[in-house]
């Protein structure tokens, strides 16, 4: 028998698209099911002459109102993937539906600010756009969220983003930081707009987590290398969504009624990293030179420089350190390292000497010093235990 000829219409340069692609793969890897797969080349979604196609099926994203009103009214097993909603109005009819559950994903990232004792909460969402209804959808159940609390919940959408109106984005993001009563947790519909707040939280000269803790939503590998604060995200379900619809459209080509199924998936956690960790704490200083810290410690700073930033001389900024965290300044830039060589040492694609460099030590011989010293074991063996 010929392989099906099915369409994937999404744009691969969005994490949550990739990972729904991804899922869709493994399900064809795993059943040995044969499809013959139809992409753009550049991996964008086009709908331009799609009603010519001459396959068997299509797997597309409901998000783009644009590639739902394309593929809606085709004469081909359909199976629609995006963002759940609370008005059953805005699902498709007769055309399985296939949802991040959106409510769930933003109630991980809310809860997880709590659990950091935060009291004031904000969002960052999107401008209110045909093609950014998901993200209203997010910024809703905040809303809602934060009302069953009784608590004020701050909402902003900041502009567009492109390269022509990109400064003065990022000066309206950075004003709003300043405005905003601290300390606060920020929940950004997006990884990319979380970056872009965590940008904007540096301009502004506001400290990350102390003051302004960030959680986006994408867990996006791209996000967590150009950001110089790692940020905590919700992990979307999107490899299981994609493995749903691959199941769904397998079940339609083979003669099954699918069009009234509806399946919501969960997020498949959180990946907590340093800028949603918050801590109570009094000391200007030390909120301002852990700031430093996080930004500028594996790039070889010593003790006199954050000193320097904060504008204070070495000897209080150390006495502040020690009643707030029990910790030298030297002790603080050093796990910071340790934790920046750490996540790197996961990545197989990375030699020992590059971790060491971009991590922030002087030499790979000092590294293994510092990791005998503080793990009782090498990097190397450090990395085959997290292989274990």
């Amino acid at each position: 028998m010929s392989p099906y000829r099915i369409a994937l219409l999404f744009n691969a340069n969005k994490v949550y698209d990739r990972q729904v692609i991804t899922g869709i793969g493994q399900h064809l890897t795993f059943t040995r099911v044969k499809w013959d797969l139809f992409m753009e080349e550049d991996f964008r979604s086009r709908t331009a002459g799609i009603h010519l196609w001459r396959g068997d099926g299509i797997i597309a994203d409901f998000d783009d109102p644009i590639v739902a009103e394309a593929v809606s009214a085709l004469p081909l097993p359909v199976v629609a993937v995006g963002g759940s909603y609370a008005n059953e109005s805005h699902y498709p009819t007769n055309i399985p539906y296939v949802a991040t559950d959106n409510q769930k994903l933003v109630r991980i990232a809310y809860d997880h600010l709590i659990e950091h004792g935060l009291q004031r909460f904000a969002f960052f969402g999107k401008p209110p756009e045909p093609g950014n209804r998901w993200a209203y959808e997010r910024e809703s159940w905040f809303r809602k969220m934060t009302d069953d609390d009784g608590l004020d919940g701050i909402i902003y959408h900041g502009s567009p983003t492109n390269a022509g109106g990109w400064g003065r984005a990022q000066e309206d993001v950075a004003e709003w930081v300043r405005s905003l009563p601290k300390p606060i947790g920020i929940i950004a519909a997006t990884d990319a707009r979380a970056r872009q707040l965590l940008q904007a939280c540096i301009v502004a000269d506001v400290p990350v987590p102390d003051q302004v803790a960030i959680v986006g939503i994408d867990n996006d590998p791209i996000v967590q290398m150009l950001s110089c604060i790692r940020l905590t995200s919700v992990i979307q379900g999107a490899e299981e969504m994609g493995r749903t619809a691959a199941q769904l459209l397998h079940q339609m080509l083979h003669g099954g009624d699918c069009s009234t199924t509806r399946i919501l998936v969960p997020p498949a956690g959180i990946n907590v990293q340093a800028s949603s960790q918050h801590q109570c704490i009094v000391s200007p200083y030390v909120m301002r030179a852990r700031h430093y810290i996080r930004q500028y410690a594996c790039m070889g700073i010593k003790t006199e420089q954050v000193a320097d930033y904060v504008g204070i001389s070495r000897t209080p900024l150390e006495e502040h350190f020690k009643r707030e965290l029990k910790k030298s300044v030297h002790q603080v830039i050093l796990e910071h390292k340790l934790e920046t060589a750490r996540h790197m040492l996961a990545d197989p694609s990375m030699s020992l000497s590059d971790v060491a460099v971009r991590s922030g030590f002087t030499s790979l011989q000092y590294m293994y010093a510092v990791f005998r010293r503080e793990f009782d074991c090498t990097p190397k063996q450090y990395l085959e235990k997290l292989r274990v």
